[in-house]
């Protein structure tokens, strides 16, 4: 039987109630067929509040003895400022790593009732593919004449056409896999250098790909078309910054940013790949219980299938999809009353079904 080690960090807020019930749900789906070695790593806000860090000096090191890592949410605010529990754990693991790719799945599951008139399941299905290691969040800049009234700020997106064209490749093999459409999202009226430079790659790249329909988008416009139109959008590849907020406006497309799962990913197979909901630590309901779990079950769905268990990946896609189609086991944020372990339980009851 196969053994998979996996990496938990629960983290912070709703973090540690959603991550629990998505264990119990990937456990159901991979029993009999393989293993699933969990190790919880305590790293995150209260860990900053004990030891000065998110995580120990050595935990890039630690973190490269696992297949993959499971990851709930970063983020105390107010008592934390965001940018430290930001570069204090998930910017370093995924520079450290080189996780280059940030996969983003942005559909309408059946059952559920998105903000757009007229719009179901068919017309919202894309999946943003997000420069994850450079671009704005490079964290190239600093400040001069702090605390005074001369005092400046300088923060500096930095592209490399290595990078630029990996992330890009990555994109057009994914179209290729879908409905051969790439939609590339930058700002190249405005912004003369970095994302011309990125327009440039993507037309060279898009030569070894004639069978993908190409279309390029501001990201105004981008963010306009995918409330007005979005069934036409397929995969979409775009900047850290420009892909972070508009798979925001996809979560809120979905019906929920509770819903919204994602993968980085790792350029090199050996090191272990990150996968988690991107809703955050939603401190407003933290441990009350009702933490929407189905981002962060089908964040491991996406773990379950990068690790070569497509099968049981596929069939907990099936039982959320069913869970969310019967509409009786839903959280709040979804309309329902339902707590996030009966969320789970009902997913591990049509997973036992199937």
């Amino acid at each position: 039987m196969q053994r998979y080690r996996i990496a938990v960090i629960a983290g912070d807020g709703i973090g540690r109630e959603v991550i629990p019930a998505g264990k119990a749900v990937l456990e159901a789906a991979v029993a009999g067929s393989a293993e699933l070695v969990w190790t919880d790593l305590p790293w995150g806000s209260d860990y900053y509040r004990e030891t000065g860090a998110m995580m120990p000096a050595d935990g890039i090191e630690t973190l490269k003895g696992f297949d993959a890592i499971y990851l709930g949410a970063v983020g105390d605010p107010p008592h934390i400022p965001d940018h430290v529990t930001l570069w204090g754990l998930m910017l370093p693991i995924r520079k450290a790593l080189d996780m280059h790719v940030n996969v983003r799945p942005i559909r309408l599951l059946p059952g559920i009732t998105g903000p757009l008139r007229d719009k179901g399941p068919a017309d919202i299905d894309m999946i943003f593919v997000r420069e994850n290691t450079e671009g704005e969040y490079a964290g190239v800049g600093g400040r001069i004449h702090v605390g005074t009234p001369y005092e400046v700020a300088l923060q500096t997106a930095v592209f490399s056409r290595f990078n630029v064209e990996r992330v890009v490749r990555y994109a057009f093999e994914l179209a290729r896999t879908r409905r051969r459409h790439l939609t590339s999202v930058t700002k190249s009226n405005a912004q003369q250098y970095s994302m011309v430079f990125w327009d440039e790659v993507v037309a060279a790249v898009a030569a070894d790909y004639p069978d993908v329909e190409v279309q390029s988008l501001l990201v105004d416009a981008a963010a306009a078309l995918m409330v007005r139109a979005p069934e036409r959008f397929d995969v979409v590849v775009a900047s850290n910054l420009f892909a972070d907020i508009l798979t925001d406006l996809g979560g809120a497309l979905m019906g929920s940013l509770g819903l919204a799962p994602s993968a980085n990913l790792t350029a090199d197979p050996a090191l272990p790949s990150l996968f988690e909901p991107i809703h955050g630590s939603a401190p407003d309901i933290a441990g009350r219980g009702v933490a929407n779990p189905l981002g962060a079950i089908w964040a491991g769905a996406m773990m379950l299938e990068h690790l070569g268990e497509a099968d049981a990946a596929a069939r907990v896609m099936r039982a959320i999809e069913a869970t969310t189609a019967e509409g009786t086991t839903l959280t709040p944020d979804l309309g329902g009353t339902a707590s996030t372990d009966q969320v789970a339980e009902r997913v591990i009851a049509h997973l036992s079904a199937s």
